[in-house]
């Protein structure tokens, strides 16, 4: 028996560290028969790399701990998953503790994802490692809102100037594509992207005929929650809500119970088009007073008397500027409007913490106790007795890191075999 066969019999353990799924899968040839020990074998792999992924570097006995297999169990799927070249191990540093020191799992740098977020003033593509590395990212000005097919030649003409430098990783796992808009869970199509103009739109599909890449397309803000709540400040949360703003509108995602809430074809969360002042403005999406017409970041560099601005870049004008009387009525003005959506989020999904990013973030940052009493003014009571508030810790990184997150997905759950 081959190494490698060896370890993939000690991955099959007689009692799976959780439930295994359920269900038949339609990519299982015509004739072929599963059984519960490929089941397993597959859910431990994704959950040790999983581990390491989202985790960060773990000792064996650490995932021996977390997960509760055996020590030879869990040494055969890190054996595995080093064949396959999905993490690297090495010895720890200086250790302390009586007996032998664990060797460090590490996912590989060497496994990439492409990311990608059209907007309205520019296309970014990145190239995000296993390890939540960003090796490279090219941020294309467009100087106007882009249509699909110009997003798509675009961005496979930055593609095309990466692929000497893709050539050097192990593997290139396909495309994530940040949206912002509406897209269709089932197929990527883009329903509505009212900033861009764009409907019904077959990016996904467009992208991946013109680049070769498998891609996957989602919501923009709802990958942001998905990057904070496992690399930024929702760690340690269950339940939150992550709210957005950039130059394309604001977008939220909701985590419950710590999933992504994604609505029956993929359109929930969309809390910046919800009615935030009935004597407002028409909205792009063709509503009256959406919070997005309310809370811009157009509006804000406008009273600051600039042309555009990076979030650091805007939160020192804002610092320098708030005892401006026009900065900050536009400053109060933007925080009243948008605690009225941060109220209804509290009060429809009660989450332990609301996460705020892009100028959303810079907006709270040079108010934050007046934000915060605006909330627990409105909100019911008990919604909101154990709401923390938190400002987004990705920064430039997060929607890259979250496009990233979806085109790693098919490799998280089957590592074999995606």
């Amino acid at each position: 028996m081959t190494p490698s066969s060896e370890r993939a019999k000690a991955a099959q353990p007689d009692t799976p560290a959780w439930p295994a799924p359920t269900g038949s899968r339609t990519d299982v040839p015509s004739g072929a028969r599963g059984n519960n020990l490929d089941t397993v074998r597959r859910h431990n792999l994704g959950t040790v790399l999983g581990m390491v992924h989202r985790g960060g570097p773990a000792a064996r006995s650490k995932l021996t701990q977390s997960t509760g297999l055996n020590r030879s169990t869990i040494g055969a799927l890190v054996g595995e998953l080093v064949d396959l070249r999905l993490v690297v191990e090495r010895e720890p540093g200086v250790n302390t503790r009586v007996g032998r020191p664990s060797p460090v799992v590490t996912a590989s740098p060497n496994v990439v994802a492409i990311a990608v977020n059209p907007e309205i003033d520019a296309i970014t593509v990145a190239v995000v490692g296993l390890d939540g590395t960003l090796h490279r990212r090219v941020r294309y000005p467009t100087g106007h809102a882009p249509t699909a097919s110009e997003a798509v030649a675009i961005v496979s003409a930055i593609i095309d100037g990466l692929r000497p430098d893709l050539g050097t990783f192990t593997r290139t796992v396909g495309i994530g594509v940040a949206v912002p808009g509406l897209v269709r869970e089932a197929d990527g199509v883009v329903r509505l992207a009212p900033n861009l103009e764009w409907v019904d739109e077959p990016f996904t599909a467009m992208l991946q005929e013109a680049t070769g890449f498998v891609t996957r397309s989602a919501n923009d803000a709802s990958l942001g929650a998905t990057a904070e709540r496992y690399f930024g400040a929702g760690r340690a949360a269950t339940d939150l809500v992550y709210l957005n703003g950039g130059a394309s509108g604001i977008g939220a995602g909701v985590i419950v119970n710590g999933d992504a809430m994604t609505g029956i074809s993929g359109y929930a969360g969309e809390l910046g088009h919800t009615l935030v002042n009935s004597n407002g403005v028409r909205c792009h999406c063709g509503a009256i007073g959406c919070l997005e017409t309310e809370v811009s970041q157009a509006a804000l560099l406008g009273v600051l008397g600039l042309a555009s601005a990076d979030s650091d870049e805007l939160d020192r004008a804002l610092a320098v500027s708030a005892h401006d009387p026009a900065v900050a009525e536009e400053i109060d003005r933007q925080l009243r409007f948008l605690a009225v959506a941060m109220r209804n989020a509290t009060n429809i999904f009660n989450p332990q913490l609301i996460v705020l990013g892009g100028f959303l973030g810079a907006l709270y940052q040079v108010a934050p106790e007046r934000l915060t009493g605006l909330i627990a003014g409105q909100a019911l009571k008990a919604s909101g007795e154990s709401l923390a508030i938190a400002r987004a810790e990705l920064g430039s990184r997060l929607l890259m890191i979250g496009a990233a997150e979806l085109a790693f997905g098919p490799l998280l759950a089957d590592p074999a075999g995606a």
